[in-house]
């Protein structure tokens, strides 16, 4: 608004045509929308940050080797030695040696049905648990071997099989306990070594499970040796 002279002594306010007046209310309106401007400004950039900070696929955090179930990642895999080499080469002769036990003794007539059933529990557990150790021998570039095997290993000798599978009835049913206690004697002793010496973290904790299961089974074995 300029200043205008209307009669002696007396001046009023006139607009300039095309510039807004300035009021103290159109100021507030101004400062006002500075603000919001400048929070929303503030408020997409906290989300494009927060966005770029996020974990993929729904915010879970990957664990190396969680995609796989509990298996190991490449990297975990390959982390092995000696010990871990030896452990998988003679624990799949030894796992395989007692499915053939299981399988001689599933097959005959007039067993107990406990120990049918304990032999076919050992078939379940340990079929799998060969699968994993061929492929880490695999991943490892070595094949199961049994050059490494004896019996002290807990492995039963020709004789010893031969036995079992002559064998019939009740008699067939004590020797398969008998011979699969020791059996599993040796498998906790090479577990145990793992255990001790190993570097795979998948082979160590196979062992430590080895070790669990199996003298859990030697207890049941010798209970019904005892009659119980």
């Amino acid at each position: 608004m300029l200043p205008q002279r209307s009669g002696p002594g007396r001046w009023r306010r006139f607009r300039v045509r095309g510039s807004p007046a300035i009021t103290p209310t159109r100021t507030k309106e101004k400062l006002m929308n500075t603000k919001l401007i400048a929070a929303a400004c503030g408020a997409f950039l906290t989300v494009a940050v927060l966005a770029g900070c996020s974990t993929p696929s729904g915010g879970a955090r990957q664990v190396p080797g969680a995609e796989n179930g509990g298996g190991s990642s490449s990297a975990t895999s390959s982390t092995h030695n000696a010990a871990d080499v030896a452990f998988a080469m003679n624990m799949v002769v030894h796992h395989q040696q007692a499915i053939e036990m299981s399988d001689m003794l599933l097959a005959k007539q007039g067993v107990d049905p406990r120990v049918a059933e304990l032999a076919s529990k050992i078939k379940d557990a340990q079929g799998p648990e060969i699968d994993t150790m061929n492929s880490w021998l695999s991943g490892w570039g070595q094949s199961s071997d049994m050059s490494g095997m004896h019996h002290g290993d807990g492995m039963m000798s020709q004789a010893d099989m031969t036995a079992l599978q002559n064998a019939t009835g009740a008699e067939a049913g004590s020797l398969f306990l008998t011979q699969m206690v020791e059996h599993h004697e040796g498998a906790i002793d090479m577990a145990k070594a793992e255990v001790q010496n190993g570097r795979n973290p998948d082979a160590v904790a196979l062992a430590h499970r080895i070790v669990t299961d199996q003298t859990a089974e030697i207890a049941t074995m010798q209970s019904m040796l005892a009659g119980g």
